[in-house]
């Protein structure tokens, strides 16, 4: 028998949204292949998990894990892939691992949990039914505005990554791109301690993220259908 690789959500912040079958999955697996070794520990500490061998892989590392990891899976172990907060796979290295173990032909089952996109999205009040995810906005400013600008008329939410230090000059391009008036819900260090969520105008998120700290997710609202005609109808 051949082992099996469980892609396991773990907290995206509050360290009490581990669910019940992801605890057992990670007390269960031969070890844990983690994106960040640090956060896995603190995240088995908290739940008296017993420390197995944990396995970094990460951008830098991951070509050389691969191998190890795909013998270990031949020899029968389980194995249980987390990310550094999240769902794996989704914006982070995890996806190129799930590619790999799937073309060898071992079996992938996800352990469902937590993820900033549908909890932002949840409470963001915007249908959701459809949406576009882009991960991290481009860091330049020019590819930014072009995707932007390639973006601005969705008939959909757009949702997307930010660091803070890039936060003040994404808002500015959404509203050269996007107008000022455009709505825009901003959840800031979701699920932890000082949890934010903003609900405004790009023009009023600009003056209120003065000096951004923390993570930020962004959830910009569609082109209003009479606001898109408009447009159309002018081109």
């Amino acid at each position: 028998m051949t082992g099996t690789l469980y892609v396991v959500g773990t907290p995206i912040g509050n360290l009490d949204d581990l669910s019940i079958r992801a605890a057992r999955t990670l007390r269960e697996v031969s070890a844990i292949v983690a994106e960040d070794t640090r956060t896995t520990r603190k995240l088995l500490d908290r739940y008296e998990i017993p420390v197995p061998v944990l396995i970094s892989y990460f951008v830098g590392n991951r070509k050389r894990r691969e191998p190890q990891i795909l013998a270990r899976l031949e020899a029968g172990d389980d194995l249980a892939l987390v990310s550094e907060a999240g769902t794996p796979g989704i914006n982070d290295p995890g996806s190129e691992l799930v590619q790999v173990v799937s073309a060898a032909e071992f079996e992938v089952v996800a352990i469902p949990g937590p993820s900033a996109v549908p909890t932002l999205l949840s409470v963001s009040g915007l249908p959701s039914d459809q949406y576009t995810f882009v991960g991290f906005l481009p860091r330049r400013t020019g590819e930014r505005s072009r995707l932007l600008e390639r973006l601005a008329e969705l008939e959909w939410p757009l949702v997307a990554f930010e660091s803070p230090h890039r936060l003040r000059s994404t808002l500015t391009d959404l509203a050269e791109v996007l107008g000022d008036d455009r709505l825009v819900i901003i959840g800031r260090e979701l699920t932890k301690r000082y949890e934010e969520v903003f609900r405004g105008s790009v023009g009023d998120a600009v003056k209120r993220f003065e000096r951004p700290r923390g993570e930020f997710t962004l959830v910009i609202a569609p082109l209003e259908k009479a606001e898109r005609r408009k447009r159309a109808l002018s081109k």
